[in-house]
């Protein structure tokens, strides 16, 4: 059956552990801005982005430095630009600004410059399969439900979509449950994260795609669902998910460690891929029509 409806692709530029895992991300206000509206000319409607503490290299969630990141894409290409929450529990996370990890996506959703943000429904180990044989002890990542009802009230008090990342089943369900409970709250976007390099969730299989669909069904059928990861290679499975109308990421924050391509080169190869399986790129404002009318309860 041929794909019908445009599909989403998301370009997640850089991501939480600087650059000694991905040498290629962008780091500078500038350069993150560069790398954003190159993606979006390579066919990205989504833009999913870190910025950081230049003396440090690490993840620093200041709304300020978000809304230069924001900003500078938006004035140059139309599209959904959102930021990340730290990663609690772990080294990566940078420190907080101000009083809780939704405090820059508040101040950015009073300034209009937050459409989408990231809110995870749940807690798991991370830990890496070349580091299991070394006694790396990873770390948990935490989201306490204290968490993701602080993110769920941000983003119900000012419009914002959550964009869920669902590392395991009990994300969805949790998630589906959580949304329930806030009606609201404009509709999640389901992103399922497949891994190479991590020990948690499903490697990525259409098995696996095909199981997380299937909860997906019973608990938030109407719900928009996008494939995505961390420390992967994604291109087997973007065949089958556009085959089932299912949205897809791509970027140097997903790519397998070490990756030699640009953002530009790795959207553009995915926005082949989904042509190819006879899907058609969305814009950003055909993504924003659709939830518009989903949430209104049109077809």
């Amino acid at each position: 059956m041929p794909v019908t409806k445009p599909i989403w692709v998301e370009a997640a530029i850089n991501g939480p552990w600087g650059k000694e895992r991905q040498p290629g991300i962008p780091i500078s206000i500038p350069d993150i801005v560069a790398d954003g509206i190159a993606a979006v000319e390579a066919g990205a409607a989504i833009v999913h982005l870190h910025v950081y503490d230049m003396v440090t290299g690490r993840q620093r969630d200041d709304w300020q430095l978000y809304a230069q990141a924001i900003e500078g894409i938006r004035a140059r290409v139309d599209a959904i630009v959102y930021p990340t929450i730290p990663i609690l529990g772990s080294g990566y996370a940078g420190d907080m600004i101000g009083s809780g990890r939704y405090t820059h996506l508040e101040e950015l959703a009073k300034r209009g410059l937050a459409e989408w943000g990231v809110l995870d429904p749940g807690s798991c180990n991370w830990t890496t399969f070349a580091g299991i044989p070394e006694g790396e002890a990873g770390f948990i990542y935490q989201n306490p439900g204290e968490h993701i009802r602080e993110g769920m009230e941000v983003a119900e008090r000012h419009k914002v979509h959550p964009s869920y990342a669902i590392y395991e089943p009990g994300f969805t369900r949790l998630g589906a449950a959580l949304a329930r409970a806030y009606p609201g709250m404009p509709m999640p976007i389901y992103r399922l994260m497949f891994s190479d390099a991590f020990a948690w969730g499903f490697p990525p299989r259409e098995w696996a795609l095909e199981a997380h669909l299937r909860l997906l069904a019973e608990d938030a059928p109407e719900a928009p669902v996008m494939i995505a990861g961390l420390g992967v290679d994604l291109r087997d499975l973007i065949g089958p998910a556009v085959a089932r109308g299912v949205h897809v990421r791509g970027g140097l924050e997903d790519a397998p460690f070490g990756c030699e391509k640009t953002n530009r080169e790795l959207i553009a190869d995915t926005v082949r891929l989904v042509e190819a399986a006879g899907g058609k790129p969305a814009s950003a404002a055909e993504v924003r029509d659709w939830l518009a009318r989903q949430g209104k309860g049109e077809a």
